[in-house]
Formats: structure tokens, C-alpha cells, sequence
């Protein structure tokens, strides 16, 4: 197990590594660089404060940097600095197809507090209307959510046929329960955009 291996058992192993053929989506096609080059080059590419306060401080600064930029981006809709669940062609016409119409499940969040002042005031009537208001809105918002998908996953198959469009029924249905004036990226088309 821990003896070593003589020069006939090395020369065979090398055989075989030989024999197989490289796989072609992975092409080396440069010499490995000596180990002292690469550290060299990976020292002097990072330029790092000599103490750890410094250094901590210097990534901090960093990290506001990069999150300034994707407010920004998330603000303007600039595509260069969105998070990567908002970037590509297909999560913007996602957001577009979204932001164009009226979606009931929007107006949830003030529809529940309304519900739930009426369901605290001490009248029977009231406190039955709604429960029944809590019904119509659930049926509501899972009609609307099931129209939504099924049409959109039509308009993606057509527009996008050979893209990639694997989660985008989730963002949308996920941007819909958000509130038009709270979303972000904020909303780019006005409602009632033909797409």
C-alpha cells in the first residue's frame, strides 16, 4: 500500500493515460505554466491591504459598491448589473408580460388587511362577509395565477423556442403577488402595452 512503485508498474500507468483519447470540448492547447510563475501571477493580481482591518475594510467598500450598482440597475431596469434571476431577454419579456395588465393577485396585501378589519368588528354579518371576501379573493388570484401561466408559457414557446425559459412561470407568478408600485426591477412598459 505504501511501497514504491518500480519503473516498469510507472512506464504502464502512463500507457494507459496515453491511450485514451482527450476529450475535445476541453482542449488545452498551452503548456502548463510552472507552479512559481502562477503563484507570482496570482500575487500580483490581488493587491491586498498588509493588514486584516484593511483588508476587511477594502471588501466591505467593495461588496456597497456592487449593491449600489444593482439598486441602480434594479431602479433603471440597465441589464448589465441585475441580479442573475432578473438578467436575459426572456425574465424581461417575463416582466414586461406582468407589468402590462391588471393581475388580481397584486391587490392581495390590501385586500387581507380590509378582510381582516372586517373579520375583527363584532357584527356576525360582517365577520361572515369576510370569510366570504377570503374565498373570492383565494379562487380569484389562483384563476388568475393559472390564466397567467398557461398564456404565457404560449407566448415564450412561441417567442423564445430555442431558449432556455426554465423558471420563468415561477418569477412570474412570484412578481405578480408583488404590489406594481414595489417591484424590482421597477416596471419598464405602462399597462395596457401590447407585447
Amino acid at each position: 500500500m505504501f511501497r514504491r512503485r518500480s519503473s516498469d508498474e510507472r512506464s504502464s500507468t502512463t500507457t494507459v493515460v496515453e491511450d485514451q483519447p482527450r476529450d475535445p470540448q476541453a482542449p488545452k492547447g498551452r503548456p502548463t505554466p510552472k507552479r512559481s510563475d502562477a503563484q507570482i501571477r496570482r500575487r500580483t493580481a490581488v493587491v491586498a491591504p498588509g493588514d486584516r482591518k484593511g483588508a476587511t475594510k477594502q471588501a466591505r467598500e467593495a461588496r456597497r459598491a456592487e449593491l449600489a450598482k444593482q439598486r441602480e440597475a434594479l431602479a433603471g431596469g440597465d441589464e448589465r448589473y441585475l441580479p442573475a434571476r432578473d438578467r436575459g431577454p426572456v425574465r424581461k419579456f417575463v416582466r414586461n408580460y406582468v407589468d402590462s395588465r391588471f393581475r388580481v393577485a397584486e391587490f392581495f396585501l390590501p385586500l387581507a388587511v380590509v378582510i381582516l378589519v372586517l373579520s375583527m368588528v363584532p357584527n356576525a354579518a360582517l365577520k361572515n362577509l369576510s370569510l366570504l371576501l377570503w374565498l373570492v379573493v383565494i379562487v380569484l388570484i389562483v384563476v388568475d395565477s393559472a390564466v397567467t401561466a398557461f398564456l404565457l408559457k404560449r407566448q415564450l414557446r412561441e417567442r423564445f423556442e430555442g431558449k432556455d425559459a426554465r423558471g420563468a412561470t415561477a418569477y412570474a407568478l412570484m412578481r405578480t403577488l408583488q404590489m406594481r408600485r414595489l417591484r424590482l426591477p421597477k416596471p419598464q412598459v405602462p399597462r395596457g402595452t401590447k407585447l
